[in-house]
């Protein structure tokens, strides 16, 4: 894949076939309504194809498909080894049908392909392999009693899991999820978001290439306030997993009070620090990865390195080096490996992007960037947008854009970075730049982030959880932990 040239990814994009039905039990559906929505490419601004519109009516009957499979114990009750062996297989059919993947997420969501093809399928092929050979790995226990007595904690699958996905990474969050939750040996409804459903609907059917049973995943594409209300109202969703806004993931939570009071695993919004010393050792390095933390990705990552907390002394020297970096950064067809930034998700993410830009204008001041840019005649890019001065008050030092725009702040002492670091309702990730092993465990331990990354931004892998505090969300994907999320412990005592 990473030897195709422009030409060649047009020639493929233009010979896809779209996935486009509801696929419950198995098999491919028309949504019970007969409604459809459009998939925008958004670095056209054409549509790609009609989407059914999933509703109350195909959730219910995803539901009652995945509940149907995990009752029968054809995949929850299944020799741990052979649930392996799906998974794995399934990572190499990722793997093999990487270019088509890497296609439908660039075209649906406007990620570079060259990323979407480097990073996020060989990513989600080795989450699943991953948590494929982690199956077979993981042990029940033994209760210490007295003589005549046996106590066993056993880790069992929930039974039905509702999935709902963000736009930003489509394949690597639908993996994320559904990784973990099927390797426990559940049942998943997935829904995908509206703005990108196709490669999950494309991974649905290579998991039932992979000898997946029908009915153990499910996707329903579908607008929040119908399918994915839908799914966490359900009474018979056992658990719901979530990634995305934290007002949605609120959402959540009143569905889940107000039906089953299914468990609800929220991964949400973020507004992460990036705190640079004075004693930073590689100031270009810290450059180089400030720029990747705000601007891979067009800045549309949950914990995405927005902040930026630098020491007084090295501003000036610190703007200088990322201004130069932002200029090499220039937005393109998604589809031509030489572009530097792909576009933004959707015409109404653009306007809200451009909102914050306009309001930091009158309070902060703007280095370089803030405007719209125009690719072949259209499309939703914004060029990479760098604001210094910025209050800790300020609206674009709080508030999650979701974009690649950088505020820029200062500090003088590391108690200050802390206090500043720490004054948000998000708490999801955070860098710290040192040189000073000892400065380097203080500020790490005091930071409220679910991972603090030092000397490199958004450290992550499959071995390490990944989640936040505060109003970031409750519980952890990636790692060993993430099965917490979809098992219970049982007691069994036995008296003998």
């Amino acid at each position: 894949m990473t030897d195709l040239s422009h030409a060649d990814w047009k020639d493929r994009a233009a010979k896809l076939t779209f996935r486009t039905q509801v696929f419950i039990d198995g098999a491919f559906h028309p949504a019970a309504s007969g409604k459809t929505f459009a998939s925008i490419n958004p670095a056209t601004g054409r549509a790609l194809a009609e989407v059914a519109s999933g509703d109350a009516k195909d959730i219910d009957r995803a539901v009652r498909s995945a509940r149907r499979a995990f009752e029968s114990g054809v995949w929850s009750r299944a020799d741990p080894a052979q649930r392996k062996k799906v998974l794995l297989r399934l990572a190499e059919l990722i793997l093999e049908n990487g270019t088509e993947l890497a296609l439908l997420d660039s075209l649906d969501m406007g990620k570079l392909v060259a990323d979407a093809a480097t990073i996020d399928v060989p990513g989600s092929a080795g989450i699943f392999q991953w948590y494929g050979e982690a199956i077979d790995k993981i042990y029940d226990e033994i209760a210490p009693t007295a003589p005549g007595n046996l106590a066993m904690i056993r880790r069992m699958p929930l039974g039905v899991i509702g999935a709902v996905v963000p736009w930003n990474f489509p394949l690597d969050m639908a993996t994320w999820k559904c990784a973990p939750a099927l390797a426990a040996g559940n049942s998943v409804v997935l829904k995908p978001a509206e703005q990108s459903p196709l490669s999950a609907l494309r991974l649905a059917e290579l998991a039932m290439e992979a000898g997946l049973p029908a009915g153990v995943l499910n996707v329903v594409p579908g607008f929040g306030e119908t399918a994915g209300q839908a799914l966490g109202l359900h009474n018979d969703v056992d658990c719901l997993a979530f990634t995305g806004s934290t007002e949605v993931g609120k959402m959540f939570l009143g569905y889940a009070a107000r039906s089953n009071m299914k468990q609800v695993w929220l991964e949400c919004g973020g507004k992460s620090p990036n705190i640079v010393f004075h004693d930073v050792k590689d100031l270009d390095a810290a450059a180089d990865m400030a720029s990747l933390g705000i601007f891979f990705n067009q800045g549309q990552v949950c914990s995405a390195n927005s902040r930026l907390l630098v020491e007084a002394s090295l501003k000036d020297a610190l703007l200088e080096k990322l201004t130069a970096r932002a200029a090499k950064l220039v937005p393109g067809d998604p589809l031509d490996p030489a572009s530097t930034m792909g576009a933004i998700v959707d015409e109404r993410q653009t306007q809200r992007i451009l909102s914050f830009i306009g309001a930091a204008r009158s309070t902060a001041k703007l280095v370089t960037g803030g405007e719209r840019v125009s690719v072949d005649g259209g499309g939703c890019f914004i060029a990479p947008t760098i604001f210094s001065d910025v209050s800790p008050g300020d609206a674009l030092a709080r508030e999650e854009v979701f974009g690649p725009v950088l505020a820029v702040t200062t500090f003088e002492t590391e108690e200050e970075a802390i206090a500043m670091a720490n004054d948000t309702i998000y708490g999801l990730a955070a860098s710290i730049w040192t040189n000073d092993l000892g400065r380097a465990h203080r500020v790490s331990e005091r930071l409220r982030a679910g991972t603090v990354s030092v000397n490199t931004v958004d450290a992550l892998s499959p071995q390490t959880p990944f989640g936040g505090f505060k109003q970031s969300g409750v519980g952890r994907d990636l790692s060993l932990h993430a099965l917490d999320k979809y098992t219970g412990l049982k007691t069994v005592w036995i008296k003998y």
